[in-house]
């Protein structure tokens, strides 16, 4: 009897650790909707139009993955979430993934039981300033009140840096972009630091943006990328090649405008892996071979992402640099598909 018992009790248990695997796919596609967690409103990154749709930078991840999954990039559900919030809710299953500007750490990592799935924009810490303040430098801020987000890595970041310059500041803490937007219009504080893409992002939304200023200091590394829950291994390899999927597309010049003669077969083996053509790379994550195919049709590859939201054209303005594709000497690169 007991070893009926104890033989039933692995049985079920095995049965749940097979279900817990894919519970979040399963549920995603039961659902017919991602839920996924964004900014509460970052120009270029995720915010919404006066009617209510979603676009950005990071949107367009939560696109190209709901593409893969369901079929369709409009079937995203956009959960606005802080800097306090974000982690939470992914953890409690309020959201399926986290695509808002978040930094992979150690301590996330670890700690917080998430997953990080790769990185989409490699970014510093920087500070900006009005123009009339007369500051050319961070290391002349001493002494100066500084907006920051709570919960973000920023704020050890700011610690750290002014007590490795022997300098004293005010912390004015804030819940969001929007109330940091707001504190630092106001003059509730002499600068404003966060990641330098969301200070250009930020700094492109105001009335004058001429005359306000980012400084040149970078004061750490923030590499930002989409997260997900710990131990749910079979998602997070859909949303990790999923990302894959749009740095290697541009790497292969594979585009939006392109993929489907693509689809129809090329002489680059990873190409037609890629895109469905040979192999069945889709199964093995439980989706169909045109996965990679619909990410790509939903937004284009990372370049035309990049180019679209954030790039020099638009008003955030933001260089490749450290983003470009590591054949044009930046840090993009993903593994190979097979």
């Amino acid at each position: 009897m007991k070893k009926s018992v104890f033989l039933g009790t692995l049985a079920v248990a095995g049965l749940s650790a097979g279900i817990a695997a894919a519970s979040t796919l399963d549920e995603v596609k039961a659902r017919g909707e991602l839920n996924c967690g964004v900014n509460t409103g970052l120009v270029g990154f995720a915010a919404p139009d006066a009617n209510g749709n979603w676009s950005g930078f990071d949107v367009a991840i939560c696109k190209a993955v709901a593409a893969a999954v369901l079929g369709d990039a409009s079937k995203v559900k956009y959960v606005p979430t802080t800097g306090q919030t974000r982690f939470t809710a992914l953890a409690s299953g309020e959201i399926d993934m986290l695509s808002r500007n978040s930094t992979w750490t150690f301590s996330r990592d670890t700690d917080l039981k998430l997953d990080f799935v790769g990185v989409n924009y490699y970014d510093g810490q920087g500070f900006m300033v009005r123009k009339d303040l007369g500051v050319t430098s961070a290391k002349e801020l001493d002494g100066a009140s500084v907006c920051i987000q709570t919960g973000t890595t920023t704020e050890l970041n700011l610690a750290d840096f002014f007590k490795a310059n022997n300098m004293s500041y005010q912390p004015i803490t804030i819940d969001s972009n929007a109330e940091g937007e707001q504190q630092y219009l106001a003059g509730a504080c002499d600068a404003y630091t966060t990641d330098a893409s969301g200070l250009a992002a930020t700094r492109a939304a105001f009335a004058d943006p001429e005359n306000h200023i980012i400084l040149p200091e970078i004061i750490s590394k923030e590499p930002l990328g989409p997260a997900v829950r710990h131990g749910d291994n079979q998602w997070g390899d859909i949303v990790r090649w999923t990302l894959n999927a749009l740095i290697a597309a541009e790497e292969y010049g594979v585009t939006s405008a392109n993929v489907d003669e693509l689809a129809k077969g090329t002489e680059n083996p990873e190409i037609n892996r890629l895109l469905g053509v040979e192999g069945d790379l889709g199964a093995m994550t439980g989706l169909d071979k045109d996965w990679a195919l619909r990410a790509i049709k939903a937004g284009g590859n990372y370049g035309e992402i990049f180019a679209a939201t954030i790039g020099e054209s638009t008003p955030i303005g933001l260089a490749r640099g450290l983003n470009a594709q590591w054949t044009q000497g930046g840090l993009l690169y993903t593994p190979p598909f097979r």
